[in-house]
């Protein structure tokens, strides 16, 4: 049996398989519990898994967590705590890393980035046929590169993060710091606050530029919760990217939404 743990900053989930065919899922908010807390039970109860796949938001370098801004953490290194406790073979990976080669291999192409707009903002590379993950495995972190200078901090301690504009967290504290229902979507936002909307936006456009311009893909694949409820965003990027990168950047650039949750 396998188990695929699928771990966000909004939310943890588990599914178990069987010869390929769902038997158990789970699902709790990140914040509540620590993952490795989260998911020993699991494990316990299943003694039948072997395989364990980690798709986990956050800094990954090698088998081990270095941080994540948004999920509660409890064991860095969490691939020799469950093998040396339970008869499974652990594997991790930063989850738009794993996207990114995912993604690659079903596009066929060497060159392809990957940016979600979830509860963070995040970016997997494909360059030249290889993963770009840097040294320490933080490499391409867009949502944490200095934008410019926000009313509240970021979960990496910062306040001019590119993720605290364009991100479903951002939306949250804007709308938190303005005393918005939280319960307003991106749209309602959009009629009852046009410049917070204005801001998200012109954000993500400047994500999306900056790939380009940095990494030349040939297709950029846009995708999140934030994305896959509101598409449209999409068609708004193909749009207006021309203001934003280099000409000789969006030259054979294909972009397309990947607005299919999983």
């Amino acid at each position: 049996m396998m188990l695929e743990i699928d771990a966000g900053g909004t939310y943890l989930r588990a599914k178990i398989y069987k010869k390929g065919v769902e038997q158990k899922s789970y699902k709790t908010k990140s914040a509540e519990i620590g993952l490795a807390e989260w998911m020993e039970p699991i494990i316990a109860e299943n003694d039948k898994i072997k395989t364990i796949n980690i798709s986990f938001a956050g800094q990954v370098c090698g088998d081990k967590i270095i941080s994540s801004p948004n999920i509660k953490i409890d064991k860095k290194d969490i691939k020799n705590y469950f093998q040396e406790r339970f008869d499974v073979e652990v594997f991790i990976y930063n989850d738009l890393n794993y996207v990114a080669l995912k993604k690659a291999e079903y596009f066929k192409s060497d060159n392809i980035a990957v940016i979600y707009v979830g509860t963070g903002l995040g970016l997997g590379v494909v360059s030249s046929g290889r993963l770009i993950s840097g040294m320490g495995g933080v490499a391409t972190e867009i949502g944490h590169i200095p934008y410019k200078k926000a009313p509240f901090v970021c979960g990496c301690g910062k306040d001019n993060c590119m993720e605290l504009f364009a991100s479903g967290i951002a939306l949250s504290k804007w709308k938190r710091y303005l005393n918005i229902d939280d319960d307003i979507d991106l749209e309602g936002l959009k009629e009852m606050r046009s410049d917070i909307y204005k801001e998200f936006e012109e954000a993500l456009l400047y994500a999306t530029a900056t790939t380009i311009t940095l990494f030349n893909p040939e297709i950029l694949l846009l995708g999140g919760g934030v994305i896959q409820n509101n598409p449209y965003l999409v068609e708004i990027i193909k749009e207006k990217i021309v203001q934003y990168a280099m000409g000789i950047t969006l030259e054979n650039v294909k972009i397309v939404g990947d607005l299919k949750d999983g």
